[in-house]
């Protein structure tokens, strides 16, 4: 990835990562309708959230050819103003729920953070760079604020991950340090559910996370126990759960990706769920932007992808047209002749980007 792409292997990577995410995207609304047909299930959140996905990847694409800062820079503006408008965003007591809501609003930030970020590498004025980059720290601040703790934690994370990607040669690492990253995440939620871990730290873990939620987990493996090809059908969790059926205001969600498409849609609704986040870093990787651009996008959707994994974040659209945006604005090819060249030059000098 260090050295100069011409056009023809830059339009080659183009195709070969949106025909993945065609193939890996199409998988997922196949599998959901099938399963969704053995067990009458419904498949319309599945399918709402796979169309949320394609439709903010295409509106990154081109927003981010025609205008590679102003876009998600504009993106991320539109975050926060959505977090802060919204009522159903914004972090307040829950009863049962504590990461519902919260969970959304701090995974919102965290993609408007690394827009902002992602819109300071591509600035090529110093000045401008800067303001960018204290936007992204100010959406971390606005996260306390609003008492997302979780947000602030990951929106940091996001801005000093986008900081070190400045100086990282090779992106294949980096890409490599982000799926192991999610990849823990998903495995620690399984370890808790499956009563895997020492007593201590599954005592403070359960503190954490609360009682309820972590048997809502434990039915979620249960269900999936019970029908690990198909799942017991998408939407069908808060039937069959005894957790949800005898909590009074339940959601009906188990409160972790992963757990929700094992338990609902078998192992094969989960392994299509890593597929989608694997496409989503693999089209990073074969980027011809630049290294910091695709690891700062690619540290914010991990951090998504770790809060949707304890909590419900995904149920929200705002969620998934953002995850959607950020890796098309991140993966677009700058029409603009100056920043086009300019991303070249970062390219032929290791992906390292200079004065």
């Amino acid at each position: 990835m260090a050295s100069a792409v011409g056009p023809e292997e830059t339009g080659d990577r183009r195709n070969v990562s949106d025909a993945a995410g065609v193939v890996v995207l199409g998988a997922c609304a196949t599998w959901s309708l099938i399963s969704a047909a053995v067990h009458a299930g419904r498949p319309e959140g599945v399918l709402l959230a796979i169309l949320a996905v394609a439709a903010g990847y295409a509106a990154g694409r081109i927003g981010g050819a025609l205008l590679p800062v102003a876009a998600p820079c504009a993106g991320a503006l539109a975050g926060v103003s959505l977090t802060l408008t919204v009522p159903h965003l914004a972090p307040g007591p829950q009863i049962v729920t504590p990461l519902g809501h919260s969970g959304a609003t701090a995974a919102v930030l965290t993609l408007s953070a690394g827009a902002a970020c992602c819109a300071a590498w591509a600035a090529s004025a110093p000045v401008l760079r800067l303001a960018l980059r204290m936007l992204a720290a100010g959406i971390a601040v606005t996260a306390a604020a609003l008492g997302s703790t979780t947000g602030f934690v990951t929106c940091t994370a996001v801005v000093l991950c986008s900081l070190a990607a400045g100086h990282l040669r090779h992106r294949g690492v980096g890409i490599a340090a982000l799926a192991l990253t999610a990849t823990a995440v998903t495995g620690l939620i399984w370890a808790v559910a499956g009563h895997a871990l020492p007593g201590g730290f599954a005592s403070w873990l359960e503190g954490q996370l609360t009682r309820h939620r972590i048997q809502l987990w434990q039915d979620a493996l249960h269900l999936a126990h019970d029908d690990p090809a198909l799942g017991v059908g998408p939407g069908r969790f808060g039937e069959l759960s005894t957790t949800a059926t005898g909590t009074l205001l339940s959601d009906g969600k188990p409160h972790s990706a992963p757990l929700q498409q094992v338990a609902e849609q078998g192992v094969v609704g989960l392994l299509l769920l890593g597929a989608a986040f694997g496409w989503m870093l693999f089209a990073l990787w074969r980027t011809a932007r630049p290294t910091p651009v695709a690891l700062t996008a690619g540290a914010a959707l991990t951090a998504v992808a770790a809060i949707a994994a304890v909590g419900n974040a995904l149920s929200f659209t705002s969620v998934s047209v953002g995850a959607g945006l950020l890796a098309g604005l991140a993966t677009a090819r700058p029409l603009a002749g100056g920043s086009a060249q300019r991303e070249d030059d970062v390219r032929v000098r290791g992906d390292r980007p200079v004065p």
